[in-house]
């Protein structure tokens, strides 16, 4: 396995982010994907994505086979909210190791939530999505969508051996219909995919990201 690039990575903040002013959209408009409420936030932001993206979303549904869906559970995070679940997990790792230094708490961190600075979900740009019967009930995918490292030994990480081979079939078919639409997975979770984000541009080799952090309700 190649070694993991994580959020926190200076790689990551040095791509530059050439805005191309695409619009966020609500996904539970025309129903076509299953969409969970678990993360739902006040102001509804939760399904919202850049029109690119959703569009991506689309055609790597149509490649699921029959009876499979995919299930969207989080899109856009105002960036207020992202900060608050950064802070409060890095604060938690800070209990724990109090030997760590700054920078060993914001890297081990961001292997669960991205820095507030170069968060992709701020953008419009991520989802966390997992697969589903046309029912909407949720496949194994060998762990809960958003455990964290310490509470799955690991098993969050997209390939992860601790998990049972449905649950390693499971994943590679939603990694092989995500990434043949053009999106890429952040390695410390299964569940998390992204298209035109500062990650997306150093993954895939991009001079520049296409969506930088966006403000909330959306204009227009």
């Amino acid at each position: 396995m190649s070694e993991i690039v994580l959020m926190s990575d200076s790689k990551v903040a040095a791509i530059p982010v050439e805005e191309c002013g695409e619009r966020l959209v609500d996904v539970r408009r025309g129903g076509s994907l299953l969409v969970d409420v678990r993360n739902q936030d006040p102001a509804d932001a939760f399904a919202y994505l850049r029109e690119g993206v959703l569009e991506r979303l689309l055609k790597a549904q149509a490649m699921l086979p029959q009876g499979l869906r995919l299930l969207f559970v989080e899109g856009y995070r105002p960036p207020s909210l992202q900060r608050e679940y950064f802070e409060e997990y890095a604060n938690g790792l800070r209990a724990s190791h109090s030997e760590w230094s700054d920078e060993q708490i914001r890297a081990a961190a961001s292997r669960y939530v991205s820095p507030p600075d170069i968060a992709p979900h701020s953008a419009g740009a991520a989802v966390d999505i997992t697969l589903a019967d046309t029912g909407g009930r949720e496949l194994d995918l060998g762990t809960r969508m958003d455990a964290d490292p310490e509470e799955s030994e690991g098993a969050c990480y997209t390939h992860a051996v601790n998990i049972s081979e449905e649950a390693r079939a499971n994943r590679k078919m939603l990694d092989e219909v995500l990434a043949a639409a053009g999106l890429v997975n952040y390695p410390t979770e299964w569940w998390h995919w992204s298209f035109g984000d500062r990650y997306w541009a150093l993954i895939t080799g991009e001079a520049a990201a296409l969506y930088g952090p966006k403000e909330f309700p959306p204009r227009g």
